[in-house]
This record gives C-alpha cells, structure tokens and sequence, in this order.
C-alpha cells in the first residue's frame, strides 16, 4: 500500500477547511493521529461534529474541534479570523481544502462572486489573511489545487463568468488560482512561513456529486456516470491514498516552499506523493506576473490586505 510517514506533530495546532468529508476528513484524520490538535473547520456543525466521532473511533485520543466557516460568506470569514486571533493561539498548519466542483448553472456567493471562484479561492484567501498574525514562524499554509487547474487561465475581464459561464472552465480558473495564491504567498512571506500547494489526482470524494448536483439536479444520472467512472482500472484512488500529496506537502521536511505535489502515477491521476507539473499559466515570469495580478484584485475584492508579519511564537 502506498502511504508516506507523517512527523510527530505533538503540540501542532492545524486547522483544515471542508473537514468534515473526503480530502479534508483524510488530512484531519492522518494529522490527530500523528498527535496534532485540529481544527474543524466546516459550514456544516452536524457533519462536523459527526467527522469528530467518526476519527474518534479510529485515534480515540485525538485532539479535536469545531469551528463554523462558510467560505461562500466572507462575513463568516471574518468573524471566525477574528474570534481566532481574540484566543491568540499559534497556528503551525493550515490547510485551505473546501471547495465546490461544477455546478451545471452560476450562482453567487453571499458576496456576490460567481460560487466556485469565490468559495475556492477568493474565500480562501481572505481566511488566510485573516489567520497572517497567528501563524507561527515556520507554519506551513498548504492549498489544494486541481488536475484540471491546467486548463485554466485567469481572466481578469470576467472573473466573476458573469458574461460567460462554463461549469469546468470556471472550476479551472478557481484552481488556477488557489495555485497561484500559494505560490504568490510563498514569495511575499516565505522568510516567514512555508507555503505550497498539492492536488489530490483523481480521487474518490463527494466532490464529484455536490458540485454537478448543485440546485438538486440530475442526483440520480450523475451518480450512474460516477459509478461506471470509478470502475477504470488505474483511473481512480481512495481518499486513503488522495491524500497523501496534500498531507506530504503540509508535514514532511522535504517539501519546498512554493512547491506544488500530486500523485507520481500515470497522468498524476493515482499514487504517492511527487512534484506536480506547472500549468502552463502558472508557469515563469508571465505566472508570477499573472500571480501578482491576482493578489491585488483579491485584496480589493475581499477586503483584506496582508499587512501584519506571522507570529514568532
């Protein structure tokens, strides 16, 4: 079986987005089990608080709790920031995981952005702002990208896809850009934090459902597709394995700042984890033009500049 050793993270406080499920739940389960505290954070308390029972069962000494964030709502970005920063309490981990995958029509978030780039990535970047003074000298801030993030390309006339919406198209430009930001991060902060990216290669979540069936549509017809999907040999991985990329990029010494990791099997579909390939808009002086770019866009969408130095606690 395909694994890699995790560090003892005793005395680590980390906290993961979306961890009630998939990616997220596979991350916080392997980090309390290598003796982390983790922080829950989730738009669903009930599913949350039945993730924490669930990695009870598995590491019953697990170190575990809730935080309420909707990603989709940067009011409920804030407020968690700033009850966070009202604790005090530094943060060595961080991984920016949730997200929402394709739905078949645009919606909006409570801000107003089209979902995905606005829950992926704009929500992301304004938690991770937010979270800049609590995190410890030397924390690692690990963001989840995607295969498809190749496909994508930022387009600065219509961020938002509100003159053109194409379900994947959009999806890629929202993984493009939680790429870029964590590359981006990496050079403005780097002297302070580690920060990189991973993504999961084809793996089994309910990613593949709660996108596509936004609205309550086709629930029936995608879950067909997805079943014959599954049944490619050498297609398709377990969260057990999608994980690891992520999970390497946020613990081992190994990992680089700036870096990007992904599975090391045919395609960067399945297996352990390796370095990604570059999308070709992420790539050389263009992508950390393109990057630059995007940092000061998010910063006058969202509201939050990053102006206070991590701690050095």
């Amino acid at each position: 079986m395909t694994d890699i050793a995790v560090p003892d993270l005793t005395g680590k406080l980390a906290m993961v987005t979306g961890a009630n499920s998939g990616i997220g739940f596979g991350l916080t389960a392997r980090l309390a089990a290598a003796g982390a505290e983790v922080v829950l954070a989730v738009r669903n308390v009930a599913k949350g608080t039945d993730a924490i029972a669930r990695i009870h069962r598995q590491t019953p000494a697990a170190k575990l709790s809730l935080a309420s964030l909707d990603l989709a709502d940067l009011g409920t970005v804030a407020a968690l920031g700033e009850r966070l920063r009202a604790a005090g309490r530094p943060i060595d981990i961080l991984i920016n995981n949730a997200g929402i995958m394709t739905p078949p029509q645009r919606d909006v978030t409570r801000d107003g952005f089209e979902l995905q780039i606005g829950s992926n990535y704009l929500g992301h970047f304004a938690l991770t702002g937010h979270l800049l003074p609590l995190l410890r000298a030397g924390a690692r801030v690990t963001t989840l990208s995607s295969l498809t993030a190749r496909r994508g390309r930022i387009n600065f006339e219509d961020l938002q896809s509100e003159r053109s919406y194409g379900p994947s198209r959009s999806y890629a430009q929202s993984k493009l850009a939680t790429l870029l930001f964590a590359q981006e991060l990496n050079r403005r902060f780097g002297q302070f934090i580690l920060s990189n990216a991973a993504h999961p290669g084809a793996t089994v979540t309910n990613l593949q459902v709660t996108g596509p069936t936004h609205g309550g549509r086709r629930r029936r017809l995608i879950a067909l597709v997805n079943a014959i999907s599954y049944r490619i040999p050498g297609m398709w991985q377990q969260v057990d394995t999608g994980v690891l990329p992520a999970l390497f990029a946020a613990t081992s010494p190994d990992a680089e700042g700036g870096g990007y990791y992904g599975p090391a099997g045919f395609a960067e579909l399945t297996g352990g984890p390796a370095p990604a390939r570059q999308p070709r808009a992420a790539a050389g002086e263009a992508g950390r033009e393109t990057a630059a770019r995007l940092w000061t866009v998010s910063e006058e969408l969202t509201g939050v500049s990053y102006t206070a130095a991590p701690s050095r606690r």
